[in-house]
């Protein structure tokens, strides 16, 4: 092996060579090198000093470097364009892992080391050969991934139990998972639907101003067919807060409502104003309960002014209007029940949001065969628009 001289060394004895007072072959015996080594020294020395042309160690060294970071940044590049192309695939859940595997593989176009690839795609070495160790298999990937997604609904939708959260990940999403599977992983994970239970409205039954027409038979061919309608009450921190909404029972969807901060007979007038004004409907039957706000003389003469009919169930017989019933525990656990309402205002904005966001547009329902109520008017319309509808809050 050649043995080393230190530079400083080196410097030296090319400094004494160039001064040309010796051969080069006595000033490397005078200094116990080879001839040789003293015309490669010479050489270098002349590079570097630029006497003669060529590449300096420093540049030498850049050189190299640069080739160094032009080989990484090939590596990157091609860790990004094959997960760009994995990911735009079809195939869900996605799996990271596998990647790293095949661009390490010998026969790989790039190769591209393990630590480079797990940098780029932002996860450990060691969570990798974890996984090397003790592979996930597809199914438990594919529960994980369901898993978030869930969650994420979850998250959006915190009433949402795991049928409805079931309907999002397969009609939104495009995940496939049956119902079952969904559920009993929203009840390992611990996602779940909070019930509450329904306050009471306190209103005062009477004698009926119209016959029960309905009979519990919540069921319509076409729009506008049959309404129902009730009010329901909620504290808040500036005092209690009334809704009354009227639904039409073919598509579930809310035609009218009316908010305010007591219950008079014009919260009933003013809900199915509402409720009229938007659908324009002749002879729909108006269905409601034997309360004194769908008693009082302005409802009745709204009703018949308006080419409706007027229906009424018995007294303390809540199924006589169960329909209605249903909507507002949905109202209850999704809205009323959440937290501790401050304002009647901060309340009223809860409701009108929920009810125009989530209960139209994102709640599907069975009934309708896992479609919202806005969907299901959509699809099943007639020659008559659907138009949106509008509150009327009374302060």
């Amino acid at each position: 092996m050649p043995k080393a001289f230190p530079e400083e060394f080196r410097r030296d004895v090319v400094a004494v060579a160039r001064k040309g007072e010796s051969t080069i072959v006595q000033i490397a015996k005078d200094f116990g090198i080879s001839p040789a080594a003293l015309h490669r020294w010479l050489k270098i020395a002349d590079v570097q000093d630029g006497v003669v042309p060529g590449v300096t160690k420093e540049e030498s060294a850049e050189l190299r470097e640069a080739k160094k970071r032009i080989r990484l940044l090939e590596q990157e590049a091609e860790v990004m364009r094959r997960a760009v192309a994995y990911l735009s695939r079809d195939v869900n859940p996605k799996m990271m892992y596998p990647l790293v595997l095949e661009l390490a593989a010998p026969q790989a176009p790039v190769r591209v080391p393990v630590a480079v690839t797990c940098r780029v795609l932002g996860f450990s070495r060691q969570a990798f050969y974890q996984w090397c160790a003790n592979p996930v298999s597809d199914r438990d990937w594919e529960e994980a991934h369901l898993v978030n997604a869930a969650l994420d609904v979850h998250a959006e939708e915190p009433t949402f139990g795991y049928r409805l959260i079931h309907d999002e990940l397969v009609h939104e999403q495009g995940l496939v998972a049956s119902e079952t599977r969904v559920g009993r992983l929203c009840s390992e994970n611990r996602i779940l639907s909070v019930i509450h239970r329904r306050r009471g409205t306190g209103k005062k039954a009477g004698p009926p101003v119209h016959d029960d027409h309905v009979k519990r038979d919540f069921t319509a061919t076409a729009p506008n067919r049959l309404w129902l309608t009730d009010i329901t009450e909620h504290h808040t921190g500036t005092g209690k807060l009334y809704l009354c909404a009227v639904k039409d029972v073919y598509s579930n969807r809310i035609v009218g409502y009316s908010i305010d901060s007591r219950m008079k007979a014009s919260l009933a007038v003013n809900a199915l104003q509402a409720a009229i004004t938007q659908r324009a409907p002749q002879g729909t039957l108006i269905h409601s309960d034997r309360g004194s706000q769908f008693r009082s003389k302005k409802y009745v003469r709204l009703i018949s002014s308006a080419g409706l009919r007027g229906s009424m169930g018995r007294v303390g017989a809540c199924a006589d209007n169960a329909a209605m019933e249903s909507f507002f525990s949905l109202l209850q656990k999704n809205v009323l029940n959440q937290k501790r309402w401050e304002t009647r205002e901060e309340l009223r904005l809860a409701i009108v949001v929920w009810i125009e966001k989530t209960y139209h547009r994102r709640r599907r329902q069975r009934r309708l065969g896992k479609l919202t109520p806005i969907e299901f008017e959509t699809i099943n319309k007639t020659t008559q628009p659907v138009p949106e509808i509008s509150t009327q809050t009374v302060n």
